[in-house]
């Protein structure tokens, strides 16, 4: 398979204009490597929107489209019908979008596209934040972070909108990371594989919004995986696989101060990330054990 990859023409083009060491680019080219030309994608206003482009001008080499930012989830619900009535079962949908589209605005229309069953794959790129309109605050914003709507720092934590699907239902769910490109191309391969929806959270770090050079950007992405702030695992069916096991967990700290956005954090902030990320991954490889 990776012969083939390296032999084919990339399926998203080359001089996009997206920031330096852009991780949504990175995993948006990594899911077509997986996917393949028959495969439909759509994409909300958003950093995304920069490959969609408008009208004919676009930089993804499939059929492409932009939703609204509230319902990307319905028009991947659309297509899917469309497509069944056409007899073409074979083409995969996949709904590309950030944090604020997903987590906020987009939260309604994805609810009822799970809940209705529609077969499409949700890919979210958490940036944690609104950061092509300006680095604004989202519902993923983690504890403690710099954005322009929260100078001093946001004071509560990320939205658990994985939590979220898992409890509705989902048949197939996942975290991924841009520091773990292999890791994630699998739970695409996967994704495909089910008859119903698949939702894959992964975290791209933003060197524009976090305050850190681009070429820290894998650093950081392998970081928050290193300290348990983003454990890798996945859910069929409810019952869950941690699919990159960290032996020891390396200080919150160490993930921090590499940011700018963390630079007001304070020392409260900081022991609550940490108390949270070592519950949250105990309780994991809990519920891993009991499955």
């Amino acid at each position: 398979m990776a012969a083939n990859q390296a032999s084919a023409p990339s399926l998203v083009s080359h001089g996009l204009t997206t920031c330096e060491g852009c991780a949504m680019e990175l995993i948006g080219r990594a899911m077509l490597e997986v996917l393949g030309p028959r495969t439909i994608v759509l994409t909300p206003p958003s950093c995304s929107a920069i490959l969609t482009g408008y009208g004919v001008e676009t930089g993804w080499r499939i059929p492409a489209f932009q939703s609204n930012l509230e319902n990307i989830a319905a028009y991947s619900s659309g297509i899917r019908v469309a497509l069944e009535v056409l007899g073409k079962k074979d083409v995969n949908v996949v709904a590309f979008a950030g944090d604020g589209g997903t987590v906020d605005i987009g939260l309604q229309a994805l609810s009822g596209a799970v809940e209705r069953a529609h077969r499409f794959i949700y890919v979210c790129y958490d940036n944690e934040a609104y950061m092509n309109t300006g680095i604004q605050r989202s519902g993923a914003t983690p504890l403690g972070a710099w954005t322009t709507t929260t100078p001093a720092g946001k004071q509560e934590g990320k939205k658990d909108i994985v939590g979220m699907l898992m409890a509705q239902g989902i048949p197939y769910i996942a975290t991924a990371s841009a520091g773990y490109i292999d890791d994630f191309k699998r739970k695409v391969e996967k994704a495909r594989t089910i008859e119903g929806p698949a939702y894959l959270h992964v975290q791209t770090p933003c060197s524009t919004g976090w305050r850190f050079p681009a070429r820290e950007t894998i650093t950081i992405a392998r970081l928050a995986v290193e300290t348990g702030l983003w454990p890798l695992f996945e859910a069929v069916d409810g019952k869950v696989r941690v699919t990159h096991k960290v032996k020891e967990l390396k200080p919150v700290e160490q993930y921090l101060k590499l940011q700018g956005r963390f630079r007001n954090i304070t020392p409260e902030q900081v022991a609550r990330l940490k108390a949270a990320a070592q519950r949250y991954y105990a309780e994991l490889l809990a519920k891993e054990v009991e499955a």
